[in-house]
């Protein structure tokens, strides 16, 4: 089963499942991000070459993760030279699907961003193990 037609230079980087509720965070190698809402991305059908997400260029670099999050979530990124840094989601400005995104960690020269995880609040983990007794 073909999920997406892909361009010739183009590559998967990730897949979320989401709720209307939530954001899509992208996070590029050189430390950009952009927080979209779901909402502002049409449906695709199977095997559609699916939409523009992010402006890349010489300045953001490749897609290195994309995240389903809401706003009480938190990010941890690793750089390929071992620095973590760790963030409230909520602060990360919202912008449309088309843009490059802001700054979300300054990195040293010849240094990216390798990973991201999304993190979850203390509260979110109270009311998940309060579902699951």
């Amino acid at each position: 089963m073909k999920g997406i037609a892909l361009g010739r230079d183009d590559e998967v980087v990730g897949l979320v499942v989401v709720r209307h509720e939530v954001a899509l965070l992208v996070v590029t190698e050189r430390g950009m991000g952009k927080r979209t809402p779901i909402g502002e991305y049409r449906l695709q059908r199977r095997g559609g070459k699916g939409v523009i997400n992010v402006r890349l260029s010489p300045k953001t670099g490749k897609v290195v993760s994309i995240k389903a999050v809401g706003d009480g979530d938190e990010l941890v990124l690793v750089t390929r030279s071992g620095i973590v840094n760790r963030q409230r989601v909520k602060e990360i400005r919202e912008t449309g699907r088309n843009a490059q995104g802001v700054r979300l960690v300054n990195l040293d020269q010849g240094d990216l961003v390798v990973d991201v995880a999304r993190v979850v609040s203390e509260e979110q983990e109270e009311e998940l193990a309060a579902k699951a007794k």
